[in-house]
């Protein structure tokens, strides 16, 4: 069986700096356990206790195991590469404290960052990428940091494909995942992130199975996708008019998503993420909606 988790993204607590405000980690733990799940990812440094007695009760209390937490680094430039590893280190010490050596750091691009790539994402051309020398320097980042959050705690790196990023279609997944260690690097594979991103989701889970070590429930909105490019709306605004939905409301076919984590023998857990931007709708009414969908399509736990 899968277990199910959610996340502070799906409470609008983003690692973005946005305007709006998110509520506060005691709400979305006690929301989170209200409507039916069993672990989390941290959340933005801060957005939850960083001190391990602290955080491991605020957990644990309720039932909640830590999963991981997401770090964005800008690895396109090598002198980001340092800082990146200081703070991925610090995070694993932090869930290596409270969990032992299950979590996972969640690493991925600074997205975002780059106006090109926020403008179009979901329309993203080979154009808009990266150069062959910039590539080798983005692998040696990501290798980098997954390096030292193993040398230091123990702990595992799994690499998160996202929009508005540096590694968005799946052309830019498969050549990271070329370019890095299968035993050191895995994949977060988030399902409405490949298919914004211009993939098939089944298709791509099927491609990078043996790689995918953490795994995001996230459903697609295609009809909001295309008024998104037609629109000429950035990923902000993209997110805001609910590109990504609840899930079964949009076009991700979950119950094969979940006969072909099977097949794997998958054993890691089920994040639900239906990104919202900071005080938008109504996360709990959706979380609860959301795992009811799960509880009708798998046997999840």
């Amino acid at each position: 069986m899968i277990k199910i988790a959610n996340a502070p993204c799906s409470w609008g607590a983003l690692e973005f700096d946005l305007e709006g405000e998110a509520p506060g980690y005691v709400q979305v733990l006690d929301e989170m356990t209200a409507t039916g799940y069993s672990g989390t990812e941290l959340g933005d440094w801060g957005f939850m206790p960083t001190e391990p007695e602290a955080l491991a009760k605020a957990l644990h209390t309720r039932g909640l195991t830590l999963l991981g937490a997401f770090v964005p680094v800008f690895m396109k430039d090598p002198a980001t590469h340092a800082a990146g590893c200081e703070a991925a280190v610090r995070i694993a010490r932090l869930m290596a404290a409270v969990e032992g050596d299950s979590p996972f750091i969640v690493l991925a691009d600074e997205n975002g960052r780059v106006p090109e790539r926020t403008q179009h994402a979901g329309s993203i051309t080979p154009e808009m990428g990266l150069t062959d020398a910039e590539w080798q320097i983005f692998a040696e980042g990501a290798t980098r940091v997954a390096e030292a959050v193993r040398r230091e705690t123990g702990l595992r790196t799994a690499f998160h494909h996202h929009c508005a990023g540096y590694v968005e279609t799946p052309a830019e997944i498969e050549t990271l995942l070329n370019l890095t260690d299968p035993t050191l690097l895995g994949l977060v594979f988030d399902t409405g992130h490949y298919r914004f991103g211009g993939g098939d989701a089944l298709e791509g889970l099927r491609r990078y199975g043996k790689r995918v070590w953490h795994f995001h429930f996230k459903d697609y909105q295609p009809q909001v996708a295309r008024r998104a490019a037609a629109e000429g709306w950035d990923y902000f605004e993209a997110v805001r008019q609910g590109v990504f939905c609840e899930l079964g409301q949009g076009d991700v076919p979950f119950p094969a998503l979940i006969a072909e984590l099977e097949q794997l023998g998958y054993q890691g857990w089920g994040v639900v993420e239906q990104d919202v931007l900071p005080g938008m709708g109504a996360p709990k009414e959706s979380a609860r909606r959301n795992r009811e969908y799960l509880r009708r399509i798998t046997c999840a736990a």
